[in-house]
């Protein structure tokens, strides 16, 4: 059994560390996305999402094999609706978390990757995690996906602000820098206009929330990690990743960063030194967004807002620590300085290039 959850980590993991090291030289992550249907992967009888590690397999097996539809299922859910998987189909591996007590299994290892930590005492459940195999709606012969509505543009815009206002993330507008500053629980933002497009902004500001959720008083996950170490480089994971599940969920496209290739190398080392590592991140990112949706139906019962614009906490200073913010439109990076320090702040975002 030991051996069988082994593989399912190595397995998985191997998947994603290859498809990081595929996008390496265009900083295109398995996370990047467009913001379509395929990005929000959905279990075709259920019609639930599904989530953390899961999301992350499954968008990596769909780039690799060029689906354009975010619907999956296993053969015996193909087969109730009366469709029949082709011959020769590959399968992708996702992973069912089943929750034990103690006395029902001697050897069920404690696992955080489903997003649930595992209880310490005796009658808390732990999760084994178990391997099954799912086929996409492109796989699978005689299946008629549904038309599904699509908001335009317009619309995604006023949805999106609403979500990262109801957050009450403070959020100060100014500069051309973007980061999260813990010692004053602050995120900093360039203007909208600013950037290259609507996408580039939300992707930037769902990225530095998503920093801003590990603070004390929120999720509480640890912060203290320098540039360039390993600590760092998985926070940058977890917060992408975060990023991109609330992108997806929104409808809007989370585009590739050249701040990746800063961490692209150390990300492929841990990813082969931990089979775990990947599930861990992709858990608090799960957990990160789950913060940011429960906010949502808080804000309706209140009229507590946050103003993103005028909050009165003083703008970072230069040396702050702040990396330039590559989506930011080409006749607004005059004033932009490379580099990082750590003097006062840290978890800074340098965004994807417009080439």
């Amino acid at each position: 059994m030991r051996q069988q959850r082994a593989d399912i980590y190595t397995r998985i993991t191997a998947e994603i560390a290859t498809a990081i090291e595929n996008g390496a030289g265009e900083w295109r992550m398995p996370w990047n996305h467009d913001g379509s249907s395929i990005a929000r992967p959905r279990n075709v009888i259920s019609d639930k999402g599904y989530r953390g590690i899961n999301v992350l397999a499954l968008w990596v097996a769909a780039r690799r094999s060029g689906y354009v539809d975010g619907t999956w299922g296993t053969y015996q859910q193909w087969s109730q609706l009366g469709c029949q998987v082709r011959k020769g189909e590959k399968a992708t591996s996702v992973v069912f978390w089943k929750q034990m007590h103690r006395h029902q299994h001697a050897d069920a290892a404690p696992s955080d990757a489903d997003g649930t930590l595992c209880g310490e005492h005796e009658d808390q459940p732990r999760f084994l995690a178990r391997g099954y195999c799912v086929f996409n709606a492109r796989q699978v012969d005689g299946y008629a996906p549904p038309d599904l509505p699509s908001l335009p543009d317009s619309e995604r815009i006023v949805r999106a602000d609403g979500f990262f206002a109801a957050l009450n993330i403070p959020i100060v507008t100014g500069g051309n820098e973007a980061c999260y500053r813990p010692s004053i629980d602050t995120v900093f933002m360039p203007p909208f206009e600013r950037f290259i497009d609507a996408a580039s902004y939300y992707s930037c500001l769902g990225h530095e929330t998503g920093h801003a959720t590990g603070a004390k008083h929120r999720l509480d996950r640890d912060l203290t990690g320098r540039f360039g170490s390993a600590k760092y480089a998985m926070d940058e994971v977890i917060v992408e990743l975060t990023s991109s599940f609330i992108m997806a969920d929104l409808g809007i496209a989370h585009r590739p960063r050249a701040e990746n290739a800063a961490y692209i190398a150390s990300w492929i080392e841990i990813l082969k030194d931990d089979p775990h590592a990947i599930f861990t991140a992709a858990s608090k990112a799960q957990a990160a967004a789950d913060w940011m949706h429960a906010q949502q139906s808080r804000q309706m019962l209140t009229s507590d807002r946050v103003d993103i614009d005028t909050i009165a906490v003083p703008l970072a200073q230069p040396d702050q620590a702040m990396h330039r913010s590559d989506l930011l439109r080409e006749d607004n990076r005059a004033n932009t300085h490379g580099g990082a320090s750590h003097q006062g702040g840290r978890l800074h975002s340098r965004l994807a290039a417009r080439r």
